[in-house]
């Protein structure tokens, strides 16, 4: 046909635009795809709360709206004109009209070309970055040897320390000495036996009264592997008894509350990471009627039990257990909280990693009746964390801010009537994991003492 354009006015216009839209929106993807491939890889955590369906489909439908702004210049320029026996389909602009649609052209590729290119060379910087080790997912190409590399080989001795991480024994033995040596600020009890028979510890931190006092339990370890949380509660029972007189907060907060500290909620997991396999989660537990061993702990408690985030088949990571509270361990806790409700006004479980202070809810999006209290008191205590090494935490419900989870101890806790509960999640965002080096330890553990003494602080000042 030539240069014979016969489709009319509309269909002229329509075409022209459509190429551009096609182009414009085909860049302005691939520029989504590489800033989300960025989250994903340098902020696997953090950016879950943001990369949803939501705003998936919110950037589709923006994207789609610029390149439609952008391409519609191109389609109302566009017109039919009929030029001796033909018909063209063509720009036919007057002299005047030059510097606009120069100006229009130039706004187009800084807009449509230079700023996108930009963006995806800048993303794939980082991402390469990233997975050179600067920071973000490492892969551990042999994972004994970082196993090994966590530990200090120059340890010339068993005895227990509280930069290093203590083996069951060890902290065994401990729990004994440092409640003997400071009888005046903590008693021992023992709530109960794990499966394998191990005794489960509780200590009561606080100056004796004769009366009761309300009262902060906190638990570590319901996760065998992650080491840097049993580390965490040694260091806080220290670090309670050695400032009281000297820290004015802390004094303040054992003249006045308790503080329940389970210093190893999971210690058959515990011990077996020492033994036999560093990367165990779960329990020690027997399933009937399946060779797969434990129960997640963390999926066992009446809490949306086993309806999200969990899995009823034994030999998965995230195994809810056969019922409810099925795990002695988790019945030892709850039965140890049940029983002193009246006085526990805050659950604080410590676990590891992710860099993240979570409250409820996890097994459902709704928001509590407490959000915006818990919000913001998570949110002065990340302040806190921060002010010591700068390390950045995000707080929030459990459900929007990581996934959501069933059977959880803090959701347990806050249906239950414990207003202030809340889980940690310690140091780091992925480069070492579970496998945190023991260089770490001190600051992680002096950095989450900010963060625990200023919600104890706040529930002590909003007793309900």
């Amino acid at each position: 046909m030539g240069y014979h354009w016969p489709f009319g006015t509309f269909l002229c216009k329509a075409s022209a635009g459509l190429v551009i839209f096609n182009l414009y929106t085909s860049i302005f993807f691939l520029t989504a795809l590489s800033i989300d491939r960025y989250l994903a890889i340098v902020h696997p955590v953090r950016s879950r709360r943001q990369r949803t369906l939501f705003y998936a489909n919110l950037t589709c439908v923006l994207i789609w709206l610029f390149a439609l702004l952008l391409s519609a210049p191109t389609a109302l320029s566009r017109d039919v004109y009929d030029i001796g026996n033909s018909t063209l389909c063509a720009v036919w602009h007057r002299s005047e009209q030059i510097n606009l649609l120069v100006t229009l052209s130039v706004l187009k590729s800084v807009l449509g070309f230079f700023v996108p290119f930009l963006v995806i060379i800048t993303c794939y910087c980082l991402i390469g970055r990233a997975l050179l080790g600067s920071r973000g997912l490492v892969m551990f190409e042999n994972l004994q040897e970082a196993v090994e590399a966590q530990m200090d080989n120059k340890r010339a001795t068993k005895a227990h320390d509280y930069t290093k991480y203590n083996n069951w024994a060890t902290i065994n033995d401990w729990v004994v000495s440092i409640s003997s040596a400071n009888a005046d600020l903590i008693s021992r009890q023992e709530i109960g036996n794990t499966y394998e028979g191990r005794p489960m510890h509780l200590l009561t931190i606080g100056k004796k009264t004769g009366s009761a006092k309300p009262a902060v339990f906190m638990d570590c370890g319901f996760h065998a592997r992650e080491w840097i949380t049993h580390a965490f509660c040694q260091w806080f029972i220290n670090e309670a008894v050695s400032t009281y007189g000297s820290d004015p907060e802390m004094t303040n907060l054992l003249d006045r509350m308790d503080f329940f500290v389970l210093p190893v909620f999971n210690i058959d997991g515990y011990e077996y990471t020492w033994t036999n396999d560093r990367m165990w989660r779960k329990t020690r537990s027997r399933n009937s009627g399946s060779s797969c061993i434990g129960t997640d702990p963390n999926r066992n408690f009446d809490a949306g039990w086993c309806t999200v985030g969990a899995s009823s088949n034994p030999c998965s990571e995230t195994y809810c257990g056969s019922s409810i509270e099925s795990e002695i361990e988790s019945k030892n806790l709850a039965n140890f909280i049940r029983s002193n409700k009246s006085i526990i006004k805050a659950y604080l479980t410590v676990h590891s990693y992710s860099q993240l202070l979570l409250f409820p809810y996890s097994y459902k999006y709704d928001l509590t009746a407490d959000h915006s209290e818990l919000l913001s008191v998570s949110q002065g205590a990340i302040a806190a964390l921060r002010s010591l090494y700068g390390t950045r935490y995000t707080s929030g419900p459990g459900a929007t801010t990581i996934y959501p989870a069933a059977g959880g101890s803090d959701d347990w806790a806050y249906d239950l009537g414990v207003k202030y509960s809340y889980t940690f999640e310690l140091r780091d965002e992925g480069r070492y994991g579970f496998l945190l080096p023991e260089s770490q330890i001190k600051p992680t553990c002096e950095e989450t003492m900010l963060a625990v003494k200023y919600i104890a602080s706040h529930v002590l000042n909003n007793l309900y």
